[in-house]
């Protein structure tokens, strides 16, 4: 993510096109989403893992000797492979929740969250590792090095166990149809944290590196700790938001994401100084973590055990389709319309989320009031 559009905008034809390759990697991880949740129903989470290690290994085989050869197609190409990695790395979020018990969800999935610091804090290293290791091809050699981690997961993942169970209730219970899970608006609301969350987020970070190297001149370690910090906040929230959760509801501390993610634009449009891009991704991270936990978590609120495979496709679909299409337009709108247009335009995605949260309250108030409150 941090070298994906710098890498793009030295290899395009078009500087319109830097943050394709990007892009593409989010459209994998989308196209991804429903096959893995398939894959996984049909051989087991450990081995689709697994086979996730083989795709995103072949992937950044290619982008290394993409950059190699100058080829801004084929790097495409690999990232879009390593995007449908993550389509299924996606899935580590149900399989921690399936592994604990109800009230314990939102600690298993924010526990599961927290493993990207790891990857925060290593990314710009790696980078530098690479610059040492040869000055002319420091992202080549990234990729290469990515190879060897991805290798090093297939190892563990060897030791993933099922852990997925059901209670009486829901074993004796028919599966509903997914029309009929997806009309909750429970379900709408979840969905929609994780498309806002997601979406927004990546349509903002998509474009940073480009906004901070190509047009403020900003060096390539000065964008690499902006966006280790963006990463840093999307993921070390995650020791408190189950806590918080616990004592505030869901629907609070999406509200709360909203507005952490509002005022990222307000201070991305404040200023093009260093500070300025510094305390927006932190707080875009923050937005993002309150909206993709609470998302996530509501949603597990909604489907019973043998609906969870169906279910859980959909709602990743939706989100990283939703944030495929804000990653190939940031892009273009960075291009033709600059960073200040770039963030005015995401406003409306937020009032969107307030008024599917105002909707959940209301419709949970009428159905109390009807006495029609019932579990999954």
């Amino acid at each position: 993510m941090i070298i994906g559009g710098v890498v793009g905008y030295q290899l395009a034809a078009d500087p319109s096109y830097a943050t394709l390759p990007v892009a593409l990697m989010v459209v994998g991880t989308a196209l991804a989403t429903i096959p893995a949740s398939m894959l996984m129903q049909r051989v087991g989470r450990r081995w689709g893992f697994i086979f996730a290690t083989g795709l995103a290994s072949s992937g950044a085989l290619l982008a290394s000797h993409a950059i190699a050869i100058n080829n801004f197609w084929l790097f495409c190409l690999g990232t879009t492979l390593v995007g449908a990695s993550l389509g299924f790395s996606q899935q580590f979020r149900f399989s921690a929740a399936e592994s604990v018990s109800a009230d314990k969800v939102s600690y298993a999935i924010s526990f599961i969250l927290l493993g990207s610091i790891a990857g925060a804090i290593a990314a710009p290293e790696i980078l530098s590792y690479s610059a040492g290791v040869d000055a002319n091809s420091p992202y080549e050699n990234a990729f290469i090095v990515m190879i060897g981690i991805y290798m090093i997961a297939a190892v563990l993942l060897l030791g993933l166990r099922s852990t997925a169970g059901a209670d009486a209730d829901e074993v004796s219970a028919p599966a509903r149809s997914l029309g009929e899970v997806v009309r909750q608006p429970m379900f709408v609301t979840a969905v929609l944290a994780g498309m806002v969350g997601q979406g927004v987020m990546t349509y903002v970070m998509t474009a940073t590196p480009i906004s901070m190297t190509v047009s403020d001149g900003f060096s390539m370690q000065q964008t690499a700790e902006v966006i280790r910090a963006h990463v840093i906040a999307m993921y070390l929230p995650s020791l408190i938001t189950p806590f918080l959760i616990s004592k505030f509801g869901l629907p609070k501390i999406m509200v709360v994401g909203v507005v952490a993610t509002a005022a990222t634009l307000f201070i991305g449009l404040a200023g093009h100084h260093l500070m300025h891009y510094w305390f927006a991704l932190v707080l875009l991270g923050i937005g993002w973590n309150f909206l993709f936990v609470s998302g996530t978590t509501m949603l597990t609120q909604t489907y019973r055990t043998s609906e969870r495979f169906r279910s859980q496709a959909a709602n990743d679909f939706s989100v990283f389709t939703t944030s495929a299409l804000a990653s190939l337009l940031a892009g273009t709108v960075l291009h033709s319309l600059g960073w200040n247009l770039l963030l005015i335009s995401a406003f409306p995605a937020l009032g969107l989320m307030l008024m599917a949260i105002v909707w959940l309250s209301r419709s949970r108030s009428s159905r109390s009031a009807r006495g029609d409150i019932t579990s999954v």
